[in-house]
C-alpha cells in the first residue's frame, strides 16, 4: 500500500532482516537471500499490481524455508498474503517483529505463520533451523512461538544480546535486485525513554564504536558506500563514546580522503551540548531527525515530553547554527490521558503547528497521526477507553500515521484530524516549489561569486536549494497519496468502525 514512506523506503533497507539473514547465511548448508519488496529495482521480479513476483521467484530459486520481517505493522497484510503463498506449497513460514506481541502471535499462526520469532532473531533463528532439520528439539530453543495440536505454545524469553561483536557484520549482498542509497548501520539497541506511543523499550545496549565504524569501513570498501543513517532510537545516549565514535569517523574519512554524508535520529535537548554537536559536524554528520511532537504545552506534558515551546524553538536555532539539516516529526491529535482538562478544535491546533513550523524554519516536516502500535502504553490505554477502530474495519495496512485509528479527543471528528494534518503537509510540500528551484539556480552565480567567497556563498545556497527540491519531491509524493485515498473506500470502513464502538 502506497504511503508517504514509499519514496524513501525505495532508496534503502531495514536493518533487522539483513542482521538475521547474515547470521543464516555463515551456517553450514544454509544458503540465504533477502527481498525487500519497497526497494525493487525495475530489473526484478515485480508482480503487476504490487510487491515481487514470487512465483517466479521459487521458479528461479525454489526456498526450503521462507522468514519474514514485521517490523513494521503497516506491512502486516502483504506479509500474511505471501505467507499463505509459500504455506501452500508446504514451505515452513517463520515471521518476527516489533508487531507480534500479545495477541497479534495467535493471529500470526492463524495467518499461515508456522513459527513466530519474539524478540531479537540473530540467535533464535539459527536454533530454529536446527530444529526444522531435525538436529534440535524446539522445547530447548528460547523465544519463539509455535502452534501444536491446536495450542499455542510459547518457549522461555531470549535475554537480549549484549555481546555485539560476536554477530557477523551485516551483509548487503544478500539483499536481490535493490540498489541502496543510504545503508542503514546501528551501534545502540533499546531506549530509556519510555515514550508510552514507542514499541522501543528497555535499558540501551552498546557496541564498541570501533564496531560500527568497522561496519561503515566495510561497506565502503565493498559497496562503495556514501551515504548512511544511524538508525539507533536516539544518538548520543552514552555520550563520551559518541564524542568518541565522531572523531574516530573524522579521522577516518581523512585516512581515505572521501567526504561521507550521515542521518541520525537525536533529542532536541542535545543542543545544549555544543562539544556533541561541533563533534556531529566534524563526523560528517549533517542531517538530523528530531521528534517534536507537538508545539501544544499540555500536549507535550502527556507524552512526557518536559521542553517547552518557546525552548524547543531556541534549541532548533542552535542546531540550524550548526549547520545541520533537521528533519522535524510531529504528531497531531495526540489523545490526551483521562482526568487532563485540554480540549482544541483542530482549526486552532493547525494553527499552532504552522506557526511553530514558520518560527522554527525547519527543513523539513513529517506531520503524523498517533498510531496505537501493538505492544505499547499507548494501546493498552485506548483500547480500555474502548476508541480503538476494529482491525476488522480499519485494518493493519492503515497503521502507517496518515489515517485516524481511534475516536479523537472532543470536540475533534477523525475526519477533521486527517484532513488537519494533511494540510499542514500540503501547506509546505506546493507545487510552487519548482519554481523555487528556478530562481536558485539562477541565482547560483550572484551569490556564489559575488556575494561571498566560493565556500561561504556555496554554503548559503545549498540548504534552500535543497530545501525546494526535496519539497517539490514531497509535493509528488502527496499528490500520488492523495491519488491512492480516493481509491480506497477508507472512509466508508471507518463509519462501520464507528458502529461497532458505538454497539460495543
Amino acid at each position: 500500500m502506497f504511503n508517504i514512506y514509499s519514496r524513501n523506503a525505495a532508496r534503502t533497507t531495514a536493518l533487522g532482516p539483513i542482521c538475521v539473514a547474515t547470521a543464516v547465511n555463515k551456517m553450514e548448508e544454509w544458503d540465504v537471500e533477502v527481498i525487500d519488496e519497497n526497494n525493487l529495482r525495475w530489473y526484478g521480479p515485480k508482480a503487476d499490481l504490487v510487491g515481487a513476483d514470487h512465483e517466479f521467484l521459487q521458479r528461479l530459486r525454489p526456498v526450503d524455508v521462507v522468514g519474514f520481517y514485521g517490523g513494521l505493522t503497516s506491512t502486516i497484510p502483504r506479509l500474511y498474503k505471501i505467507a499463505h503463498f509459500y504455506k501452500t506449497k508446504g514451505i515452513p513460514t517463520i515471521a518476527g517483529g516489533q508487531h507480534f506481541v500479545g495477541e497479534n502471535i495467535d493471529e500470526a499462526l492463524s495467518s499461515s505463520i508456522d513459527y513466530v520469532v519474539r524478540g531479537e532473531g540473530e540467535d533464535s533463528i539459527k536454533e530454529l533451523l536446527q530444529a526444522l532439520t531435525g538436529k534440535r528439539d524446539f522445547t530447548e530453543i528460547k523465544g519463539i512461538a509455535y502452534r501444536k495440536d491446536g495450542k499455542t505454545f510459547l518457549t522461555p524469553e531470549r535475554e537480549p544480546i549484549t555481546d555485539f561483536d560476536r554477530l557477523p557484520l551485516p551483509d548487503f549482498s544478500l539483499v536481490r535486485y535493490a540498489k541502496m542509497a543510504v545503508y542503514p548501520v546501528e551501534r545502540i539497541r533499546g531506549c530509556g525513554m519510555d515514550c508510552e506511543f514507542c514499541t522501543v523499550k528497555g535499558k540501551p545496549r552498546y557496541a564498541s564504536p570501533e564496531r560500527l565504524l568497522e561496519r561503515i569501513s566495510f561497506l565502503v570498501e565493498t559497496k562503495d558506500a556514501r551515504k548512511f543513517f544511524i538508525v539507533d532510537d536516539l544518538f548520543g545516549q552514552q555520550r563520551e563514546e559518541t564524542i568518541r565514535f565522531c572523531n574516530m569517523l573524522k579521522d577516518y574519512q581523512k585516512e581515505i580522503g572521501r567526504r561521507l554524508g550521515f542521518g541520525v535520529q537525536i533529542r532536541l535537548d542535545k543542543a545544549k551540548d555544543k562539544e556533541l554537536l561541533s563533534a556531529m559536524r566534524g563526523a560528517g554528520i549533517n542531517f538530523v531527525a528530531i521528534g517534536y511532537e507537538s508545539p501544544i504545552e499540555k500536549e507535550l506534558k502527556a507524552m512526557n515530553k518536559h521542553l517547552k515551546p518557546e525552548e524547543m524553538l531556541e534549541l532548533t536555532k542552535i542546531f540550524r547554527k550548526f549547520r545541520f539539516m533537521v528533519h522535524g516529526m510531529f504528531i497531531f491529535g495526540y489523545p490526551m490521558k483521562e482526568g487532563v482538562d485540554f480540549k482544541m478544535a483542530a482549526k486552532e491546533r493547525v494553527a499552532y503547528f504552522k506557526d511553530f513550523i514558520h518560527k522554527s524554519k525547519i527543513d523539513t516536516v513529517q506531520v503524523l497521526l498517533p498510531v496505537p502500535l501493538p505492544g505499547t502504553e499507548l494501546r493498552d490505554r485506548l483500547k480500555k477507553q474502548n476508541r480503538i477502530y476494529p482491525v476488522q474495519n480499519v485494518g493493519w495496512e492503515y497503521y502507517d500515521g496518515n489515517y485516524p485509528l481511534f475516536e479523537p479527543d472532543d470536540p475533534m471528528t477523525a475526519e477533521e484530524m486527517q484532513a488537519a494534518s494533511r494540510g499542514i503537509m500540503n501547506g509546505i510540500y506546493q507545487f510552487k516549489n519548482m519554481f523555487f528551484v528556478g530562481l536558485n539556480i539562477l541565482a547560483f552565480p550572484y551569490l556564489v561569486f559575488f556575494l561571498h567567497d566560493i565556500k561561504t556563498g556555496w554554503k548559503k545556497w545549498f540548504r534552500p536549494w535543497r530545501n525546494y527540491v526535496v519539497r517539490f519531491g514531497g509535493w509528488i509524493t502527496m499528490k500520488r497519496w492523495a491519488s491512492e485515498f480516493k481509491k480506497d473506500d477508507f472512509y466508508q470502513k471507518l463509519q462501520q468502525a464507528k458502529e461497532h464502538l458505538k454497539n460495543q
